[in-house]
């Protein structure tokens, strides 16, 4: 057993600061208390104590392709399958992504994250890569793959000529599809509605359900795709997703029409990943009039080509690209729960938040201000990241255990 003591605990889904100690068993948290007591003591006199972190979108691969491209447009840089990101790693060598994407994931862990959903392009192959870079490593990776078959265009011999619904031989490829990727992976996560069908895109969605997998796309990530969207379909990207039955969506930074109506009604959580739209000129996520809505709000670090995969920066950024955007104040606790809490939920995982009988993920950092939170977000470098704990296990240590 493992008791946190004497720190300030960020309690519960709300995230209270309150005086307790934390005792851990095996893999979980079984008290939480001023009194509790028993196990390998780690004092945590002057610390926060909180939930580690998850980033909620990465695409890790483009670990080997840092700073490339910066300028281009966003089609010309990311879009399947002849982005210039695309291109880059197609020529890549295995063994440099693999090194690449490890040292991604080392950063990660010293930067207070424990658990990431990455995008993995590649097929069967693009997911065994990230498992070799993972190996030994203490991290959760929540994997979401995709296969080239998806990207089949209308115009595909398997489409009848008469209608827009796949016959049976390409309904079962696409299937057949989905099933061996999410035999290896934890959900399908796809590039967005500009490179696939929609006929397609309900067949993955139905397949993932059926066996309990998570289904994500990208959304409404700008506004040319809205508008193309709506001239194409007469539907925006999010009412096609929602329509369709995906678990996640990702950016939503371009809503249009009653998007966000319809998010806050389906349930649906979005993931944000403001420093990535940023990077690529395409706006500023609407973080504030989600939230005012009650929609589940995640947060992503998004491509390791134009950014780090630290949390402690994006939680910055959203802040106060968020309260600069609207003129108008914006909880700081709202932002820690898109890293923490709200990231638990919408992943169906049972972490993210420190209470009993959650897994005892935790991060205690010095606290180098008055207010906790603000400390976390404004002022945390891996340096003051003292001890870190993931499935109980400690995994970064700059106290003397008693």
């Amino acid at each position: 057993m493992i008791n946190i003591t004497n720190g300030l605990v960020l309690y519960g889904p709300e995230m209270e600061p309150i005086r307790a100690n934390i005792l851990i068993e095996d893999d979980l948290i079984v008290e939480i208390s001023p009194h509790a007591s028993g196990g390998c003591k780690i004092d945590a006199k002057g610390c926060i104590v909180s939930p580690s972190l998850i980033n909620s979108h990465v695409h890790l691969g483009d670990s080997v392709v840092k700073d490339i491209g910066d300028g281009k447009s966003i089609e010309d840089i990311v879009k399947p399958p002849h982005g210039l990101k695309h291109r880059l790693l197609s020529e890549a060598d295995n063994g440099d992504v693999v090194a690449s994407m490890r040292c991604s994931l080392l950063e990660m862990m010293e930067s207070g994250t424990t658990t990431l959903v990455d995008f993995r392009e590649g097929g069967l192959e693009g997911i065994s890569l990230i498992e070799e870079a993972g190996k030994g490593l203490p991290i959760k990776k929540i994997v979401l793959g995709r296969h080239d078959s998806f990207l089949e265009p209308f115009s595909s011999p398997y489409f009848s000529n008469d209608s827009h619904n796949p016959n049976s031989d390409f309904e079962d490829e696409i299937r057949g599809a989905t099933l061996k990727i999410i035999k290896s992976a934890d959900g399908v996560g796809l590039s967005g509605f500009g490179e696939i069908s929609d006929e397609v895109v309900q067949i993955i969605t139905e397949t993932c359900a059926l066996k309990g997998k998570i289904s994500a796309i990208h959304a409404a990530e700008y506004e040319e795709v809205q508008k193309n969207s709506l001239n194409v379909t007469g539907k925006t990207e999010v009412e096609r997703a929602l329509e369709t039955g995906f678990d996640l969506l990702i950016h939503v930074t371009s809503p249009l029409n009653s998007d966000l109506d319809l998010l806050k009604d389906k349930g649906v959580s979005v993931v944000c990943c403001p420093r990535s739209n940023g990077a690529l000129s395409v706006g500023i996520p609407p973080i504030k009039e989600m939230w005012d809505k009650g929609i589940n709000l995640l947060l992503g670090t998004d491509n390791l080509m134009f950014n780090s995969p630290n949390m402690f920066r994006e939680m910055e950024y959203a802040l106060k690209v968020t309260r600069g955007y609207y003129k108008d104040y914006f909880p700081p606790v709202e932002i820690l729960k898109m890293a923490t809490v709200n990231a638990g939920k919408a992943l169906h995982i049972n972490t993210g938040c420190i209470e009993e009988g959650k897994q005892a993920d935790i991060m205690v950092a010095e606290q180098l201000s008055r207010d906790p939170v603000l400390s976390l977000i404004n002022r945390t470098e891996p340096k003051n990241i003292i001890t870190m704990i993931t499935d109980g296990i400690q995994i970064k240590n700059r106290f003397i255990i008693k």
